[in-house]
């Protein structure tokens, strides 16, 4: 009788005018502030294995390389044409938190609120503004809810075809999208309606879902699941940093007053009787960060998760805001919280004061700073080498966004092709064996001298604002020559993290 009654139910009008202002408010702003600064290390990352389309990279599957190349190649090689893709994820996003809203019975005012809440958050506001994988995974386990949600509410089991597509899409992205599945699993199992579960369609979207993710999987097969090693490597470095920092990180990623909406939400989908029929949503959110916990996540993970729990908490804080003295106290701490998401997730500070408290909240920003001018100081370097040697000589990086970086700025300096070993610069190939002369190594790998001969620091990285990011003060050494080929070394040069 409550699946019938849950069928039937009509749901509130789409309150497009309020949640389109909140979304062209988003668009404008992201729009405006997404040149500043310059690419991040995973951006340049992203762009160069968009030059390398596959199946799969080292690290990630194919989706955003390939978005990376899709936005570069429409809309220019720069930092403003690659985040085009990522505004309009992080539009769609809060578009969908808005759906989620509507899904739960939320009128105009809960949708547009849900939208502004959601988008507000120094999480969201810091990923929305630079293309990553987190980006596109945050609308796809947002999507992910919507269409459960839409299952559990209706039981038409066609849903299980969009659901299985959507899964299909996150594993294409980052399978940490598995995570929020066993939740979702686990809460239907216990809660229900478990009436979903009965039907082919179920088995339908299981196929849809396996068609998708075949040839990813296929090629992870193929190159021994190198994401499996660089999963185990994230757990095993900063596993316990990541645990010790996940619960208070789940109130710091959405501003206190984001935290307490979530935090409502999950009690109201526990005791709502109305909403009986999403309990499973409640449910995934302590599934899911047990999950995290015991493997070493780090805490940002689960908080998409929190995206689809703020909907169900915005219409109790709504009516708790009943009187003038808690409405302004709630403003306060409001106006704080954007502020704060403001300056430490968007580019409006000069990047000499980034230093400090917002580097320490998020070190993110740093990140989007000074790789014209590592390039540069590579380039300096590089003329160090006779120039009769240069032409069988090498760069060689430590990192994949110093790579990334010489490989985009290089061409201005006349800088060759860089070469590295991290992820998956070390399967786009070792330079040819006939490049017998320099080595110029920037960062601290290799310096094992069983591998190069003759080195000397030559230079300091030097970003010209006294930026301390994790390139500051990066050595850039310069070798003699290798002691082997490099088809015999490379094996050797590879770094999963």
């Amino acid at each position: 009788m409550t699946q019938e009654v849950v069928t039937t139910k009509s749901l509130p009008a789409v309150a497009w005018r309020p949640v389109g202002l909140v979304a062209a408010i988003q668009l404008v702003v992201l729009t405006a502030l997404s040149g500043r600064y310059g690419f991040h290390r995973d951006e340049l990352y992203f762009v160069a294995a968009g030059k390398h389309l596959d199946w799969g990279y080292t690290d990630q599957p194919p989706i955003t390389p390939a978005l990376a190349w899709l936005s570069t190649s429409i809309f220019g090689e720069t930092p403003f044409g690659l985040r085009v893709v990522a505004t309009l994820a992080a539009v769609a996003t809060i578009i969908v938190i808005a759906y989620v809203a509507r899904e739960l019975g939320g009128n105009s005012t809960v949708q547009w609120v849900s939208a502004a809440v959601a988008a507000l958050g120094p999480f969201v506001v810091a990923v929305s503004h630079m293309l990553s994988t987190t980006t596109i995974d945050m609308l796809i386990w947002t999507l992910l809810g919507l269409f459960v949600l839409r299952l559990l509410r209706t039981g038409d089991g066609r849903w299980w075809l969009a659901i299985g597509a959507v899964i299909g899409a996150g594993m294409a992205n980052k399978w940490l999208i598995l995570v929020l599945v066993f939740g979702l699993a686990v809460g239907v199992l216990v809660f229900g309606p478990r009436a979903v579960l009965r039907t082919w369609w179920l088995a339908a979207g299981v196929a849809v879902t396996l068609v998708l993710v075949a040839p990813i999987m296929v090629w992870q097969a193929a190159n021994d699941f190198p994401m499996l090693t660089v999963a185990s490597g994230i757990s095993e470095d900063d596993g316990a940093e990541n645990r010790i920092l996940f619960i208070p990180m789940q109130l710091v990623y959405p501003t206190p007053v984001g935290a307490a909406v979530w935090i409502a939400g999950l009690l109201r989908l526990w005791r709502d009787p109305s909403l009986r029929w999403a309990r499973a949503l409640a449910m995934s959110y302590p599934v899911v960060c047990i999950v995290l916990l015991i493997a070493g996540g780090k805490p940002y993970y689960s908080v998409p998760l929190l995206l689809l729990l703020i909907p169900a908490g915005v219409q109790p804080v709504l009516n708790w805001l009943t009187t003038t003295s808690r409405r302004a106290v709630v403003g306060v701490f409001a106006a704080i919280g954007v502020v704060l998401a403001v300056i430490t997730g968007l580019p409006v500070l000069p990047p000499s004061g980034l230093n400090g408290p917002v580097l320490a909240i998020n070190k993110e920003q740093g990140e989007q700073v000074g790789w014209p001018e590592l390039t540069a100081n590579v380039a300096r370097a590089w003329t160090q080498i006779p120039e009769a040697q240069r032409a069988t000589s090498v760069i060689f990086t430590s990192n994949y966004g110093q790579a990334g970086a010489i490989e985009h700025y290089g061409p201005g300096f006349a800088l060759p092709q860089p070469h590295s070993g991290h992820m998956s610069y070390w399967d786009w190939g070792p330079p040819s064996d006939s490049m017998t002369g320099a080595v110029l190594v920037v960062g601290g790998q290799p310096m094992q001298s069983s591998l190069m001969a003759g080195c000397r620091i030559v230079a300091e990285n030097d970003n010209g604002i006294g930026l301390d990011n994790e390139e500051k003060d990066t050595p850039i050494t310069l070798c003699d020559r290798t002691t082997a080929p490099w088809s015999v070394i490379w094996p050797q040069l590879r770094r999963f993290y």
